[in-house]
C-alpha cells in the first residue's frame, strides 16, 4: 500500500512533487470481477480503453466500456442514478455533479490505498470532485480556455500576443488597421452559456464574482457592471469583432478564426485540433499560436474551466475493483502515455506533472504549459442544482445587451440578480 495526502487537505494544494505511478494491489484480490464503465464518447477515453490490457493483466479485473455521445450523456447518467446497478464507474461533467450526487459514493478512503497523488491535480479541476467536503470523483479530462492567435497576422500588424484585455484591444485595432482580418472572434449569442466565458474572466479580473459566501448574487456590483460594459464595448464601441457577432455562438467564433476572418480567438484548448485540421480549416499549424487567456491589468491571469470526473457508483457491486480501476485510470503515467501517442490529435491533461513536462510540451508545441500557466491562478464556479437555470438567466442578460434590446447594464444585471434569487 502507498500513502496519500488526505482528501480534506488536498483542496489547499495546487501542485506537489512528481506524482508516482500506479501499482496493482498485491495479491490480485479482485481477480475475476468485472468493472462496467459508462463514459462520454471521447478519443482520449477510447485511448485509455485501448491500454486496458496492462491493467487487466496486473489485476485480473475485466473492464467493459460503454460510450454515450455528449448530448445524451446527462440522460444516461440520470437513468443510472434512478434505476441503478448497470455501471460501476461513470464519467460526469462538473456542472452535473450536484444534481447527480446520489449516483456516486465517497472514494477518499479507497483511493488512499491506490497511492493517487491528489496534489498533482490543479485545484480548479480537483474541486469538482469534492462534494460536501468529501471526495467523490477524480479529474480525468479537463479544459481551460486559451487565447489562440494568428502568428502571421500579428506579425504583419506589428503586435505581440496580448497579456491583458487592454493589450488585446490595442492589438485588435492594429490588426484591423493593417490587415483584412477582424481583431478577435467572440460569442455574444445564447447557447449553453457560451457568451459567459470571457465575461466571467473579466468579472474575476475586476475583483468581482457571481455569488458571495452565502449564495447571494453579487455580479451586479460595480465590478460586475465594469466587466459587462467592457465585454459589450468590444462589440459596440471598440468594434474589434467580426460582423454579426451579436448572435455568434462559440462555433461561429471558431469558424471565423479557422476561415481566416479573425486574428484572435479565446476558446477551449482542445479546439486546437480543429483549427489546424485541413478538412475543417484554412489554417496550418505554424499559423496558430496560443497563450494563457489575458487578464485585466494588475489581476492574475485565469481561465474558466470545464472538468470531467470519474467516480464509483453507489450501487456498484464491485466497489473495490472499481476503485482499483480508478487508481489506474488517473495515473499520470497513463495520461502521459496517451499524450505522447503520435496517432492522437486532441489530448488534454489534468496532471500538473504532465502539463509542465518538457517532452509533452515539445510534442504539443507548448500548449500544455500555456494551460498550466492559466490553471495556476484559475478561478471556478460552485455549480449547484439550479446552475442550468442560472446560466439561462445570465446568458440572456448578456445577449440582450449585445443585441441592443437593452442598454442599461446596471438595470439588466439587477433584474438578472432578482431572477436568480427567486430560484436559489
Amino acid at each position: 500500500m502507498k500513502t496519500l495526502t488526505s482528501a480534506i487537505a488536498i483542496a489547499a494544494s495546487l501542485y506537489g512533487a512528481q506524482a508516482f505511478a500506479w501499482e496493482a494491489t498485491e495479491g490480485r484480490p479482485y481477480e475475476g470481477q468485472t468493472v462496467n464503465v459508462l463514459a462520454v464518447k471521447s478519443s482520449q477515453f477510447e485511448a485509455h480503453e485501448a491500454r486496458l490490457a496492462e491493467f487487466e493483466e496486473a489485476t485480473g479485473i475485466d473492464v467493459v466500456y460503454d460510450y454515450v455521445p455528449f448530448p445524451n450523456m446527462k440522460e444516461a447518467l440520470t437513468t443510472e442514478m434512478v434505476a441503478g446497478g448497470d455501471y460501476d464507474v461513470v464519467s460526469v461533467m462538473d456542472q452535473w455533479v450536484h444534481s447527480l450526487q446520489m449516483l456516486m459514493q465517497p472514494i477518499g478512503p479507497g483511493i488512499e490505498g491506490q497511492g493517487t497523488d491528489l496534489s498533482d491535480f490543479p485545484a480548479a479541476h480537483l474541486r469538482h470532485g469534492m462534494l460536501d467536503g468529501e471526495l467523490i470523483g477524480l479529474p480525468v479530462r479537463g479544459h481551460v480556455q486559451l487565447m489562440f492567435y494568428r502568428t502571421d497576422i500579428l506579425a504583419e500588424a506589428g503586435v505581440t500576443p496580448p497579456q491583458t484585455w487592454e493589450d488585446m484591444v490595442t492589438a485588435a485595432k492594429a490588426i484591423q488597421e493593417n490587415t483584412d482580418a477582424a481583431g478577435v472572434a467572440l460569442p455574444y449569442g445564447k447557447l449553453n452559456g457560451q457568451n459567459l466565458m470571457v465575461w466571467m474572466n473579466l468579472l474575476w479580473g475586476n475583483g468581482g464574482d457571481l455569488f458571495d459566501a452565502d449564495g447571494n448574487a453579487i455580479f451586479n456590483s460595480v465590478a460586475g457592471v465594469a466587466a459587462t460594459e467592457t465585454y459589450i464595448s468590444y462589440l459596440t464601441e471598440e468594434e474589434i469583432v467580426p460582423a454579426g457577432s451579436a448572435v455568434f455562438v462559440e462555433q461561429d467564433a471558431v469558424t471565423s478564426f479557422k476561415q481566416g476572418n479573425s486574428a484572435m480567438l479565446p476558446v477551449w484548448w482542445w479546439v486546437r485540433s480543429q483549427l489546424s485540421d485541413p478538412e475543417q480549416s484554412t489554417l496550418t499549424a505554424d499559423q496558430i499560436g496560443f497563450t494563457a487567456l489575458p487578464s485585466v491589468a494588475g489581476a492574475d491571469r485565469t481561465t474558466f474551466t470545464n472538468t470531467w470526473i470519474f467516480g464509483v457508483t453507489a450501487e456498484s457491486d464491485n466497489k473495490d475493483a472499481a476503485t482499483e480501476f480508478l487508481g489506474w485510470l488517473t495515473d499520470p503515467a497513463l495520461e502521459r502515455d496517451v499524450l505522447m501517442d503520435p496517432d492522437l490529435s486532441e489530448v488534454v491533461s489534468v496532471h500538473m506533472s504532465n502539463l509542465t513536462d518538457a517532452e509533452v510540451n515539445e510534442r504539443w508545441g507548448g500548449m500544455h504549459q500555456a494551460a498550466a500557466d492559466a490553471l495556476a491562478t484559475a478561478d471556478g464556479v460552485e455549480f449547484g442544482e439550479n446552475w442550468p437555470r442560472i446560466v439561462l438567466i445570465l446568458e440572456t442578460a448578456i445577449s440582450s445587451l449585445a443585441s441592443g434590446e437593452a442598454t442599461d447594464v446596471q438595470a439588466v444585471l439587477d433584474a438578472a440578480a432578482e431572477d436568480i434569487a427567486a430560484i436559489r
